[in-house]
């Protein structure tokens, strides 16, 4: 097939007509999918039903070190969740905190306590007259949803398929003191499913900000989530680089089981340096009595170890692989050759990144809303909310069913086809 570029006035009006038409009849099928967020199927929280009968009334709620978790007491999660928690992490159970069911509660409660409390004895950054931060985008909605409700500047930094562009980052935090963290998703980037290469995480570490409070946020939200066991994407260890680096308070690593138990009831965690964990568990102390240690118990006793995580993960996996293989084959077939966009093939996560020409993003979405499938709003991936090119749009394939998912996907391509034209048109 002809690319639409090159075709004349007169073939691309005969084109929008019949695509058009063929809109009109999606509209009137009255579809129902949703595509707009990251959420794991029913299929997916079936697969841990028995999660929930590892724990009863019969049970023994000792921990290992004999104490009873439906008490007070052991701020930092018990033991044997720390040591869980930092397998999926790949550092040791001394940096950890096992915290509560979401990460993002954990990064919204690290910018908190930086804003009143400040970082390691500097100003508190409520203080300051301007805080910044630096955020790789496409990138994540929620975290630049958290920097933004606290009034911190945002600063886009474009995203490499090496991950963010180091050469930016690394010039701009040592040039500026109010520069004081960096958003990151360093595996399967949402919503690229970009992996950090090894030079990557290795320039992390070795930054020299001038904010001797600049922390990376380093959100390892997809540790575990691989699509195929036998082509994965691996990445280094940022705590121990950060440490061979002399660096070792300027990251914070989270994690959680929301995709990998139960979404709204798994535990998560934060990895960082002594010097920050004792700064965090003081501030927790008045803050908190602890988390739900029941719920740790429970998902040790239920996956044991990293081998019965991985082993659980690859279940996720078979459930998966068909969605997102449903998607990029309809685009393939439906766009490989007219050359009005490009997308990424992730080998993990839970998002594929969809480029439009540039000013059709909003149209697109607008157009799927009509006739019945919801997306992620476009320009949602930028801080602000502003794509400056209206072009990116993230697709989540995860609660569809395959079949539901190569429908949506097919009405998908028909409206980038029709915005598309009609942007040429004009």
């Amino acid at each position: 097939m002809k690319a639409y570029r090159e075709m004349s006035s007169n073939e691309i009006k005969e084109i929008y007509e019949e695509l058009k038409a063929q809109y009109e009849k999606s509209k009137a099928l009255g579809l129902k999918l949703d595509m707009s967020r990251g959420k794991p199927a029913i299929a997916q929280l079936d697969l841990g039903r028995d999660f929930l009968d590892c724990l009863n009334k019969d049970s023994d709620y000792k921990s290992e070190a004999g104490v009873d978790v439906r008490n007070y007491g052991i701020l930092d999660g018990i033991p044997e969740a720390k040591r869980l928690m930092a397998s999926i992490m790949n550092t040791q159970p001394e940096n950890v905190i096992v915290c509560g069911n979401a990460s993002l509660n954990i990064m919204y409660d690290m910018i908190a306590r930086s804003m009143i409390f400040g970082v390691l004895g500097e100003t508190p950054w409520c203080k300051l007259d301007k805080v910044k931060f630096l955020c790789p985008a496409p990138g994540y909605d929620r975290h630049f949803a958290i920097t933004e409700s606290f009034g911190i500047e945002m600063i886009t930094v474009p995203m490499l398929p090496t991950g963010p562009d180091m050469d930016m980052v690394e010039d701009l935090v040592s040039k500026d003191e109010t520069i004081k963290g960096i958003w990151c998703v360093p595996k399967y980037s949402n919503p690229q499913g970009i992996s950090y290469s090894d030079e990557t995480v290795k320039r992390f570490a070795n930054l020299k900000p001038a904010a001797k409070d600049f922390r990376i946020f380093w959100d390892n939200a997809y540790a575990v989530h691989d699509l195929y066991q036998d082509d994965k994407d691996e990445i280094l260890d940022i705590l121990s680089e950060c440490k061979k680096a002399g660096n070792e308070d300027m990251v914070y690593e989270f994690t959680s089981t929301s995709k990998i138990s139960l979404a709204g009831a798994g535990i998560s965690a934060v990895a960082t340096s002594a010097n920050n964990i004792s700064m965090i568990k003081k501030i927790m102390t008045v803050q908190t009595i602890g988390y739900d240690k029941v719920n740790q118990l429970r998902h040790v006793r239920y996956f044991k170890d990293m081998n019965g995580i991985k082993a659980h993960m690859e279940k996720h996996a078979a459930l998966l692989r068909p969605k997102f293989e449903a998607v990029l084959k309809v685009l393939e077939r439906e766009l490989g050759e007219i050359g009005i966009g490009s997308w990424t093939t992730p080998k993990g996560g839970y998002f594929i990144s969809f480029e439009t020409m540039d000013g059709c993003a909003k149209r697109v979405i607008e157009l799927c809303k009509e006739a019945g499938v919801t997306m992620t709003g476009a320009g949602s991936t930028y801080p602000y909310h502003k794509d400056p090119k209206d072009s990116n749009i993230r697709i989540a394939p995860s609660f569809p069913t395959p079949e539901e998912m190569e429908q949506a996907t097919d009405l998908f391509v028909l409206c980038v086809k029709l915005a598309t034209l009609e942007k040429l048109m004009a």
